[in-house]
């Protein structure tokens, strides 16, 4: 069953695009041309096209990414038109719409667990971190005129 456009597509189809200068995407989703956001997109649009051929692997994959894809492409969307503050905002309604859409539409019923929360925020700081600090670490490493210099 088909879901419209990919979460993974389409990232890796735009992240591709701006690498080859067919469109150029805003400052605040630079991020997604580089080498190893291609590879994982393209990694994850395999998967995920792959997935769907084999039927428990399929529900497996569904069950796990269907929570990721709704609040990232609201993230997608957001970056791309508005102030960062507002991410928060669209990816927690994001959320919203999927647990309403799981627990009404599709009567798939979770409990609710009192250190989710804590455990989902630390483990949000703690991707963010780490992947800010791997994002930044050879740009800190390097005085800002020998960059400019290099440029």
């Amino acid at each position: 069953m088909g879901s419209g456009l990919r979460l993974y597509l389409t990232v890796l189809l735009a992240s591709v695009f701006e690498c080859l200068g067919l469109i150029h995407l805003p400052d605040t989703l630079s991020a997604l041309s580089l080498p190893w956001v291609i590879g994982v997109a393209g990694v994850l649009t395999l998967t995920e096209f792959l997935a769907d051929k084999i039927p428990a692997f399929d529900s497996l994959w569904d069950a796990i990414h269907t929570s990721i894809r709704i609040p990232a492409g609201a993230v997608l969307a957001a970056r791309a038109v508005t102030p960062p503050a507002l991410l928060t905002f669209a990816a927690l309604g994001a959320q919203a719409v999927g647990y309403l859409l799981a627990t009404r539409v599709f009567e798939f019923y979770l409990s609710f667990n009192p250190w989710l929360l804590p455990a989902g925020i630390a483990a949000g700081v703690a991707c963010a971190g780490v992947g800010g600090w791997l994002s930044l670490r050879h740009v800190l490493a390097r005085p800002a005129l020998q960059s400019l210099r290099d440029a």
